[in-house]
């Protein structure tokens, strides 16, 4: 083997690595909002996990990235992982199809295409018309890629010697294509290879579909290390990878006469066969372990036990591998931190009426201690918002992350206003201050108005409902009006001596900041509007 040939293969996996990669990412792009709407539906059922996991792995050309996706959502409690599993399951059946899709050969194409491709990137007038000529330039490259790697190996042709332990020792081809995929760790570019070295007449279909179980194996490395200094619930989800493909390939090793006489009759042709039989592989693998799922979670949960842990008090979602995993994934990952960021304020709001309904000083400290974990999340979800955008982002995504990030300053506003109340609180608490009957009924009214905003705010938000939406709406409407009214109403009290100055206007404040906190429950809810626009 010469240094040129040698260049020549690692020029070929590049080129099929590098078209892979903008395929990935022109398929994001344009997929836009609706790939976070897909991946904020996975922490569902397996089943649906299946399913969703495969569109996913489709879409951004990586059974790999997938898992790293699921590793980090199971790492902060987005996903359990009995519905991780799933994902992993549908991940594997997703990454096939790059394997079909070479084993088409339009080889012939590949120019063309490519040429095509690059006309759009230069000359194309809007973004889509350019990430349309990045995925057609990255189709290119894909098969450009396999022509290098199969021209690459044609001095081997008189070597086939060199190959034959491959045939005569399965658990050897197992190793090698481990070895390899986990040095690579891209699954598809030694499926890729191994596709190669057959249509050059190298691999036999018996010694390549050990290598292509091995290839299999090799993948589970990148959830391992996504996991590491991770959780115990992402150590558990990268084990469930690991025994998936790892029990799979040796069920599927010790049939290997039946597995390949049933690829064999897929097909007359050697690429195709192997893409079949990595599709085979995953697809049954995923319906013999679908029914144990259950078992499969107690094995897992025995080999890597739960620990508990302490609460998390500032940001949890926030995992800076899904930036790079996939955009789509960390805006849905923002928008979690949010709704968590928003039940803090909430529960801000709901201490401070404990405070003032049961007279209750323990408070102070919650709501002081709480709005430090709010402004800390504040500024996680900036820097997060800024290393996403950093990394380029569709139009509809970028729409959606802005009224997220805008969101977040509403929802650390009613944090402040929260505070404010306390601090008001704590003022009545030293100076004796009392209210009478009647201005605490109005307390009440008026916290139970503003209290259902902001849960049906952040509810608008989680669901994207804009019904929702409009009951803020209406609801703002009413605590304007009757913030004005309940002033108008105390003033007459403090007219008349029904109650004292200093009381009069601490209540004054406080019906003051119960409408300002209405303010912002109002704007949040406004992202649903704006969310809304883009799925027309």
């Amino acid at each position: 083997m010469t240094w040129g040939s040698a260049f020549q293969i690692l020029g070929g996996v590049g080129l099929f690595l590098f078209g892979i990669k903008l395929m990935s990412e022109a398929l994001q792009y344009l997929a836009g909002d609706k790939m976070r709407q897909l991946i904020g539906s996975l922490t569902r059922t397996p089943i649906r996990g299946v399913f969703v996991g495969a569109l996913v792995a489709m879409l951004i050309q990586s059974s790999s990235g997938t898992t790293v996706m699921t590793v980090s959502f199971v790492h902060a409690g987005l996903m359990t992982l009995k519905q991780a599993v799933g994902v992993i399951m549908g991940a594997n059946i997703g990454t096939t199809v790059i394997a079909q899709i070479v084993a088409f050969k339009v080889k012939d194409f590949a120019l063309p295409i490519l040429g095509i491709g690059v006309l759009l990137v230069l000359f194309g007038r809007t973004k889509r018309q350019k990430y349309i000529g990045n995925g057609l330039v990255g189709f290119g490259l894909l098969f450009l890629g396999m022509q290098t790697m199969e021209a690459s190996m044609s001095f081997l042709r008189d070597r086939k010697d060199l190959f034959l332990a491959f045939s005569s020792s399965p658990m050897l081809g197992l190793l090698v294509g481990t070895a390899v995929t986990m040095v690579v760790q891209a699954s598809s570019a030694t499926i890729g290879l191994t596709m190669a070295m057959a249509a050059q007449g190298l691999l036999p279909l018996e010694a390549a579909l050990p290598i292509l179980l091995g290839d299999n194996i090799g993948t589970t490395i990148t959830a391992v290390l996504a996991s590491l200094g991770s959780n115990r619930a992402a150590k558990q989800a990268a084990t469930a990878h690991v025994l998936f493909n790892v029990i799979g390939a040796a069920i599927f090793l010790t049939f290997l006469p039946f597995y390949q006489s049933v690829v064999a009759s897929t097909s007359a042709d050697i690429g195709r066969q192997i893409a079949n039989a990595h599709t085979i592989f995953n697809v049954t693998n995923t319906l013999l372990f679908l029914p144990f799922v259950p078992v499969l979670v107690w094995v897992i949960r025995r080999i890597v036990p739960d620990k508990g842990g302490a609460v998390v008090a500032g940001p949890m979602y926030l995992d800076i591998k899904l930036v790079t995993a996939s955009p789509a994934a960390a805006v849905d990952a923002v928008k979690k931190e949010i709704l968590h960021m928003g039940e803090l304020a909430r529960s801000m709001l709901l201490d401070v009426r404990r405070a003032f309904t049961e007279n209750n000083p323990k408070m102070i400290g919650e709501v002081t201690q709480t709005e430090k974990a709010v402004n800390e999340i504040n500024r996680a979800i900036s820097s997060y918002a800024s290393e996403i955008w950093q990394g380029g982002l569709s139009s509809d995504l970028s729409t959606v992350l802005g009224s997220y990030v805008n969101g977040v300053g509403d929802i650390e506003r009613i944090g402040d206003h929260a505070t404010n109340l306390i601090e008001l609180y704590e003022y009545k608490l030293d100076h004796g201050v009392e209210f009478s009957t009647l201005a605490r009924g109005e307390f009440d009214d008026m916290f139970d108005l503003v209290e259902r905003a902001v849960r049906l705010s952040l509810e608008s938000l989680n669901e994207e409902d804009v019904a929702k939406a409009k009951e803020v709406d209406a609801l703002e409407d009413e605590v304007d009006r009757k913030e004005k009214i309940l002033r108008k109403n105390h003033i007459l009290r403090l007219n008349k001596g029904e109650c004292s100055p200093a009381g009069g206007v601490i209540f004054i404040d406080i019906l003051s900041n119960l409408e300002r906190i209405c303010d912002h429950a109002h704007n949040i809810s406004l992202i649903a509007f704006d969310i809304s626009k883009l799925h027309r």
